[in-house]
């Protein structure tokens, strides 16, 4: 049997190599994130007030002391911004409700943490006389730009009348690209979204032949997970400057449309019937924005584009987050 003071001296040894050990591995579950050297967030033409921080330069004021750069990244539609939130290219980005929501389904670790505006952004658009009702639609060619609120109201309002997609030829093209083949006759509808959609409308006689400002979901900006988990303060800080630029944008409503203008190159009669029907009067998220996202992917379900496994309520209950509202 060895001695005492030797078994002693082996368990103090152990020991010490233990919490060698331990310390080694310890900082790689409680290190603290690197210090934040630039914020990336989107600008979008259907995100009025996000040209305002981006003209105004808002952020960059807000975040300069610290030595963190903004660097602004267009986004073309909700799907694009869903894409980049995905690929790590973009920390901040614009998107609607619902195909926030998808996007979340499919498993793009986002949370929505704040409303840009109340739109009725999408609507179906046509130019040919024998298109008077959803109906019409039936056996027909119609661009839409998938995963964005145009795609999930069209596919609402065909359920609406007793279609579904198979019903219909669908041509997958970005927005622009969308009201172009609706000009030159390769479809014979399209799922449209402001101001794209305003400018048809305006510049080519293109006409909305089914709207329902309900089943537009919201504007709102979503930050991936774990950059809100890493930098929750500097969430707060953007979203606080978020409210300068929406109650800006309200108090000065020429000002705002020239920024858009000035963005989309379309003329003033374009922006001035895009803002007609974009409301800025929201900021915080919550209960109403849930309800609304719940109801579109709750109708998506019954239309067979979500799968009937998928719990709706759960879903948005882990999507929206309004902790990191500026305090009122």
């Amino acid at each position: 049997m060895r001695p005492f003071s030797l078994v002693k001296s082996t368990l103090r040894r152990q020991f010490i190599q233990w919490v060698a050990v331990a310390a080694l591995f310890a900082p790689l579950s409680v290190q603290a994130a690197d210090p934040l050297k630039e914020i990336r967030i989107d600008w979008a033409t259907y995100n009025p007030v996000s040209l305002v921080l981006k003209d105004q330069k808002l952020l960059e004021k807000e975040f300069e002391k610290d030595g963190i750069a903004i660097r602004w990244v267009q986004s073309a539609g909700s799907n694009k911004a869903l894409e980049f939130l995905s690929a790590g290219s973009l920390d901040i980005g614009s998107t609607a409700g619902a195909a926030a929501l998808i996007s979340k389904i499919n498993g793009n670790p986002i949370k929505s943490i704040y409303v840009f505006s109340r739109p009725e952004w999408t609507a179906l658009v046509t130019k040919s006389d024998d298109i008077k009702t959803v109906a019409d639609l039936k056996g027909k060619r119609v661009a839409v730009t998938r995963g964005t609120d145009p795609h999930i109201f069209l596919v609402r309002t065909l359920a609406g009348a007793g279609l579904t997609e198979k019903d219909v030829k669908l041509v997958l093209l970005q927005h622009a690209d969308g009201r172009t083949a609706l000009e030159r006759g390769d479809v014979e509808a399209w799922a449209g979204l402001d101001p794209i959609m305003a400018s048809a409308e305006v510049e080519s006689g293109a006409r909305l032949f089914y709207r329902k400002a309900a089943d537009n979901t919201w504007g709102i900006l979503n930050v991936r997970e774990d950059f809100a988990r890493d930098y929750p303060d500097v969430i707060k800080r953007v979203l606080a400057t978020y409210e300068k630029a929406r109650l800006w944008s309200l108090a000065n409503p020429k000002e705002l449309s020239k920024s858009l203008v000035e963005a989309t190159k379309l003329s003033e009669a374009v922006i001035a019937k895009q803002l007609e029907r974009t409301e800025l009067t929201h900021g915080p998220i919550g209960a109403t924005q849930a309800d609304t996202i719940i109801g579109a992917g709750l109708a998506l379900q019954d239309a067979g584009v979500v799968k009937t496994d998928v719990d709706i309520k759960a879903v948005v209950k882990g999507l929206i987050d309004s902790s990191y509202l500026p305090a009122k």
